[in-house]
């Protein structure tokens, strides 16, 4: 098993605590990714709001960005209206303190590129990230060789730092992804980028064992998941089903003529989010 030296500040966060309590329920987690500000930064409030009342376990906030070189079109095109909708790093640390004024108890792990951190900058993003309750970060562009930049002074503030490991990480690579790795491992079930092809059950059921052989912590599954039965099938084999592309694309084909959200965007995302719930058990 990985042996991982973390002060006991990461050891006890609401990410560790949920993974534990839902191991005793014997479910997996729903984690849900939106875009912060998409498509502007009150129907994105709301809806980050109604997550957790529509049977999401774990939200994933997205930092938006010029150019989110991992993710596929819907999500690019999520940080674009974002942006031009005027989101900052600072409206979505923002965003954070307000839900936790009215939730301390879901988890929420901001996802995305490390520039808009680097100017920030870094030392102080971790500041007012602590201060406005971000729970963990994932940062698609940061390798473990570069944990001295991050990963380290973010646990140092009790943020859990979760990594990436794709099909393509091998038993030579596995160890250094797993080193300063909290909260999860997210599983990449795809080569490529977010939400172009849908995972083969049965290779990421292998890859997903071999993860856990190496590790105690919980891993989760994403990219490419979009329907309550693939959540129910991936969910019997991880800790929990990361699903986003599939809700961008219901902000996507829910906007009025003048970009923002008509009025069955909220219900229909909703919706979707519920079924999945069901299809982790979470109902």
């Amino acid at each position: 098993m990985n042996q991982q030296n973390k002060s006991n500040k990461i050891d006890d966060t609401r990410i560790v605590r949920l993974f534990s309590d839902l191991k005793k329920e014997g479910r997996p987690a729903l984690v849900t990714f939106i875009t912060a500000g998409d498509p502007d930064y009150e129907t994105s409030r709301d809806i980050l709001f109604g997550l957790p009342n529509a049977g999401a376990d774990i939200i994933e906030l997205g930092m938006p960005f010029s150019d989110p070189m991992a993710d596929g079109p819907a999500i690019q095109a999520s940080s674009q209206r974002a942006l031009k909708a005027g989101q900052t790093m600072k409206k979505t640390l923002q965003m954070v303190r307000e839900f936790r004024e009215i939730d301390s108890k879901t988890p929420i792990i901001l996802m995305g590129y490390y520039n808009p951190i680097y100017v920030y900058p870094g030392d102080r993003f971790l500041e007012d990230a602590e201060a406005a309750g971000v729970d963990g970060l994932i940062v698609v562009d940061l390798p473990p060789e570069a944990d001295e930049e991050l990963c380290l002074p973010a646990i140092a503030k009790g943020i859990n730092f979760i990594r990436l490991a794709a099909p393509t990480t091998d038993e030579k690579r596995l160890p250094a992804v797993l080193k300063n790795s909290s909260g999860f491992v997210y599983f990449v079930s795809i080569t490529g980028i977010t939400g172009t092809a849908a995972p083969d059950a049965k290779s990421v059921g292998a890859h997903v064992s071999r993860i856990k052989a190496a590790t105690d912590l919980p891993v989760a599954v994403g990219f490419g998941v979009k329907t309550p039965v693939q959540a129910r099938e991936l969910g019997q084999m991880a800790d929990g089903i990361v699903v986003g592309s599939a809700l961008v694309n219901i902000i996507a084909t829910n906007l009025d003529p003048s970009g923002g959200a008509n009025d069955s965007m909220k219900e229909a995302l909703f919706s979707l989010v519920g079924g999945l719930a069901e299809g982790v058990g979470n109902a």
